[in-house]
């Protein structure tokens, strides 16, 4: 079971890194454990893991687009913009992982993004404690 899903995530990882050439290595590591985050929290079995992703992808694409599409406009607006597209998903995501999961799934991915920002600032303040003699 381990290796079955070690297996969707070097699958999974590499397509996203194929489709976003210019984020390096950087990008498929963070893209990796986003994919390997949402997984535990969501609990996937193999089967919905198997559904799952690929719908996810599609989701993620037309957010990147929707965003990049939008850059510079209404904050409102875009967040407007941003809420329907979750909602045109919604039963997508219900149809493979269920209404329970589909509920964990936006918190999951809020929680990663919080994960990460904490992940991406700690090294900036070790450097900081290191320049004010704090270690």
């Amino acid at each position: 079971m381990k290796i079955f899903f070690l297996v969707i995530l070097v699958t999974y990882s590499a397509s996203f890194a194929i489709a976003q050439p210019d984020n390096g290595k950087k990008g498929e590591r963070i893209q990796a454990l986003k994919i390997a985050f949402i997984t535990q929290r969501l609990e996937l079995s193999s089967d919905e893991a198997q559904r799952f992703w690929p719908v996810y992808q599609r989701y993620e694409n037309d957010l990147r687009q929707l965003i990049l599409a939008n850059k510079g406009g209404d904050v409102i607006d875009n967040e407007e913009k941003v809420l329907n597209l979750r909602k045109r998903y919604r039963s997508e995501f219900v149809l493979v992982i269920g209404q329970e999961k589909m509920n964990k799934l936006f918190t999951a991915e809020k929680d990663f993004r919080g994960a990460l920002l904490r992940k991406l600032r700690n090294p900036q303040n070790q450097q900081r404690q290191l320049n004010r003699g704090g270690l």
